[in-house]
């Protein structure tokens, strides 16, 4: 009985260890820098599902990760206030848990927000008062393959 209670124990020390394996290595935060075009000093504010920070550009800040988009709102006198959107992206360590740390393991990079990241670098684009914001790029429309009537004889 004693040898039994030996491996339970070191089981689930392993298993412990073992969990959460993309917070052990990749960490619960990102440093992201964060540059206004065309002009620096914008009052930046970033905001995801887990906290709220703020910079002045060009800068960098540390976020913490989520599983909720990251939005990035600035301001400039003389220019528009501006908003754009880092997405935020599965982080491919978390598959490693599967194997090695189970639903344990994804638990706690789930809760601690270790299963995501942002691109490490965004650049708001601020358009000065008075002009039209230039439009964002937008995918062709898909053209339908091109049928051949069918005869009959």
């Amino acid at each position: 009985m004693h040898d039994l209670m030996k491996a339970a124990v070191v089981g689930g020390a392993l298993a412990f260890g073992l969990s959460g394996c993309a917070t052990i290595t990749e960490g619960k935060t990102d440093n992201l820098k964060v540059t206004s075009v065309p002009v620096d000093g914008a009052k930046c504010t970033l905001t995801n599902g887990v906290g709220t920070w703020y910079l002045t550009t060009p800068g960098n800040v540390e976020v913490h990760k989520s599983k909720t988009d990251l939005n990035v709102d600035c301001t400039h006198d003389g220019y528009q206030n501006a908003h754009q959107v880092m997405v935020s992206h599965f982080e491919g360590m978390t598959a490693g848990n599967i194997i090695l740390g189970g639903v344990i393991g994804i638990g706690v990079d789930a809760a601690s927000g270790a299963m995501n990241h942002y691109d490490k670098s965004i650049e708001v684009q601020m358009t000065p008062v008075g002009q039209t914001p230039a439009p964002a790029a937008t995918p062709a429309p898909a053209t339908a393959p091109a049928t051949t009537p069918k005869t009959t004889s």
